[in-house]
């Protein structure tokens, strides 16, 4: 797929679609569709209008971007993701994340569908992610770097604590209770074997997934604060009898999107009360 020499002609094409011009940007993963349907004065495209965008071809990802209101917050936000098990490259990958730098975005809060590998945690329930390792095999730093941003990047505070602790004030405020922990991500598309999450969670990984840790190592590198957040829609291989299936994924999903959708509602509007 040919993309623009630069995210400059993205953002460009982003900020002619409202007047508005929000700092926070949200990039709804699986289970996270509802918030789009929350907002005001909403204006939304579809990604083929944005140049660069890439096409969104996995079941729960909408392809669109949406600039509007949210509980008070001017928000940006965008409806699926294109993942590296799809074929893209990294640089397409996180091509929007540098898009929503180079338009002004200064939070970002990435969401996700992960399996479960703690025992404790139930599907349906939401993890705030605070650390992650990276066993999708690939950096997406790696290449030439642009000259405005650091080669070398320090993640020692990758996932804000100042947003996290957002999240967790508005998960408590609408009586939701949030888990906290680590993220796996893994290139997929297969599932992972049971030898593969016994080893996992002998790392210290409480969910794994396929997404997220390359726009939030990018993100970072822009000078933007992260948080993400994980919809944990399944135990993940080895710990039920059941097969694991992307339809159960998206039956938990469904279930929990109006959950979802409160807390991210619940998280902007305590952001624009800080702000």
């Amino acid at each position: 797929m040919k993309q623009p020499a630069s995210p400059l002609i993205a953002a460009k094409t982003l900020l002619k679609l409202s007047a508005l011009r929000p700092t926070l940007a949200i990039i709804l993963g699986t289970g996270f569709e509802c918030p789009v349907e929350c907002l005001s004065a909403g204006v939304t495209a579809p990604y083929a209008r944005i140049p660069g965008y890439p096409e969104v071809g996995v079941s729960g990802h909408a392809g669109t971007v949406t600039v509007g209101r949210l509980a008070g917050q001017s928000v940006l936000v965008l409806s699926g993701r294109a993942h590296f098990y799809e074929g893209y490259a990294m640089s397409e990958v996180t091509f929007a994340v540098k898009s929503l730098a180079a338009y002004g975005i200064r939070n970002v809060l990435l969401t996700n569908a992960a399996g479960g590998i703690r025992s404790k945690f139930r599907p349906g329930e939401f993890m705030i992610i605070k650390d992650h390792l990276n066993f999708i095999g690939v950096n997406p730093l790696r290449g030439r770097s642009a000259v405005d941003v650091p080669r070398f990047v320090d993640l020692s505070l990758l996932y804000d604590p100042g947003l996290r602790g957002l999240l967790k004030k508005a998960g408590k405020e609408i009586g939701l209770v949030l888990r906290e922990g680590i993220y796996l991500a893994v290139s997929g598309p297969s599932y992972e074997t049971p030898a593969e999450i016994n080893a996992f969670r002998r790392l210290g990984a409480d969910a794994v997934g396929m997404s997220t840790v390359p726009e939030a190592i990018v993100a970072h590198q822009c000078g933007m604060k992260v948080a993400a957040l994980s919809c944990i829609t399944n135990p993940a291989a080895g710990l039920t009898s059941t097969p694991l299936s992307h339809a159960e994924v998206l039956q938990t999903a469904a279930r929990v999107k109006k959950t979802g959708a409160q807390l991210l509602s619940q998280f902007a509007g305590l952001l624009a009360k800080k702000d």
